[in-house]
């Protein structure tokens, strides 16, 4: 399997989809644009919506469900907010079909158009705080913690799969509060749980910042994400947690009481993770062989393959599903491949395609010793254990790995983030690819400069404060924050 993948020197984006279609993660769908998650794929999905949601659920959250549909007036109440998605939205325009006269098909029933066209959600900040304002009236029906886990249509016109796609699954959390002050916290609480997950769960490196104007999410005043470097050394933007001021509010004027009994307007934030970090952890962490998956997240974590002729398959199969349950029994999540159909050479392969940290190899010669061949996928190191230490010692194997992957991956950021010296450095850097660690001057001409001349974008503002004695990369006037230039995805 492994042979039939493009290097990743040769050519990165066909790689990345050699990986993703072979691998089993996910497929293309009938619909320019889509994709059919497969069951590996959702597998690894879930184990990352389980870690984010169980976070969630710490920090107060609850989940929710609101509607897919959402009127076009709905969208028309913010003005930033639409002038943001009104190039993706999709538009359901007819309530029906009806079989064409010659009975070769179907068409839309022309009789069937709606009164209002309905957009099908690309993000749920208005149908949400319609909702808001009937259940908001008083200070003590603050705050409100809500978080849905959906599927989401934005009509994009260049797709890859998991990165960008016309739908997509994420979550978004919709919260809403009496004060700045709690809304503000509110969105730093968040951002720091998707930086914890991102680098506890999923091996990944992440920068936190503050997003420039021009970068922020539509209708919000402030947006923090956390930016990550892939194997080619772009930038790929993980989460988000938007500040929304009271712009919302006054939108669907969703006003409280608060304990002075004066009225006030509610203030706002949103923050969102999304399926394109199945891209992010494939494109940070897998190399010319497949996937290589964190242990944290990784729905089969060793993999046991019998090797064996006829006369031994008995001996060995018995002894590999006595491995599997006293492995099984420390927790670890364990696949016996004890198929007959293929060799074990193929199913080495395989297996290394779809990043399973460890594999587990006993034959005959195996069995007469009392040991265990093992294999890393993070560095392909092979060892040698007795069958008791490879049940004290899986659980520590696989936390090494975890840990290797992650500091793999960090060391291969900061030996990609520089600070150039001049423009002509800069755009040197963004030819070869990497982080620009350096001043920018905070005018959005400058900004829309440097994109239309290297593509690269701000990727985050690491400091709010004027970095003293640093000059603007482009303009060399005065710099008015540190940030973090790249070209991204």
């Amino acid at each position: 399997m492994s042979k039939r993948v493009t290097p990743r020197s040769e050519d990165y984006a066909k790689w990345y989809t050699d990986v993703v279609l072979k691998a089993q993660l996910a497929d293309y769908g009938p619909v320019r644009g889509t994709m059919v998650i497969r069951p590996y794929g959702y597998a690894i999905w879930e184990a990352i919506k389980a870690a984010y949601d169980l976070r969630f659920k710490e920090t107060g959250h609850e989940n929710a469900y609101f509607p897919l549909f959402i009127p076009k007036s709905y969208m028309s109440r913010e003005a930033q907010h639409v002038e943001g998605f009104a190039k993706e939205c999709a538009v359901v325009t007819h309530t029906r079909l009806r079989a064409t006269e010659d009975g070769s098909g179907v068409e839309v029933d022309p009789d069937s158009k709606l009164d209002e066209e309905l957009i099908i959600r690309p993000t749920s900040e208005t149908v949400i705080w319609s909702l808001y304002k009937q259940w908001i009236n008083s200070y003590r029906d603050l705050p409100i913690l809500i978080n849905q886990w959906v599927n989401i249509v934005r009509w994009e016109m260049r797709t890859r799969l998991f990165l960008r796609t016309t739908e997509f699954l994420w979550q978004e959390g919709h919260t809403a509060h009496a004060t700045k002050d709690e809304a503000v916290a509110e969105t730093l609480k968040m951002i720091e749980v998707y930086r914890q997950v991102a680098e506890d769960e999923l091996a990944l490196p992440v920068i936190v910042g503050l997003k420039s104007e021009a970068e922020k999410f539509a209708g919000a005043e402030e947006t923090w994400c956390i930016e990550a470097m892939m194997g080619d050394k772009r930038a790929l933007q993980s989460g988000t947690s938007h500040y929304l001021g009271q712009n919302f509010a006054k939108a669907f004027d969703v006003t409280f009481r608060n304990e002075a009994n004066e009225e006030q307007y509610v203030y706002a934030t949103s923050w969102g993770v999304s399926t394109r970090l199945i891209g992010a952890v494939i494109m940070a962490h897998g190399d010319d062989q497949g996937l290589r998956l964190p242990p944290n997240i990784a729905p089969i974590q060793a993999v046991i393959v019998p090797i064996y002729k006829d006369d031994s398959r008995d001996e060995v199969l018995g002894a590999t599903k006595e491995l599997a349950s006293l492995l099984e029994a420390t927790g670890a999540r364990i696949k016996l491949d004890d198929r007959d159909t293929v060799s074990p050479g193929f199913k080495f392969n395989e297996w290394e395609m779809k990043g399973v940290p460890v594999r587990i190899e006993l034959g005959p010669r195996d069995l007469k010793q009392s040991t265990v061949m093992v294999a890393r996928r993070d560095t392909g190191e092979k060892l040698s254990f007795s069958n008791d230490q490879i049940v004290s010692r899986l659980p520590e194997l696989l936390t090494e790995i975890q840990s290797g992957l992650y500091k793999q991956a960090r060391d291969f950021r900061e030996a990609n983030t520089y600070s150039p010296g001049n423009w002509d450095e800069f755009k040197e850097l963004m030819n070869t690819g990497g982080f620009a660690r350096c001043g920018w001057d905070g005018d959005p001409l400058t900004e829309a400069a440097i994109k239309n001349e290297t593509k690269a974008t701000v990727r985050c503002i690491l400091d709010e404060q004027e970095p003293a004695g640093i000059k603007c990369i482009h303009s060399g006037k005065p710099a008015r924050y540190l940030v973090i230039f790249a070209k991204a995805y």
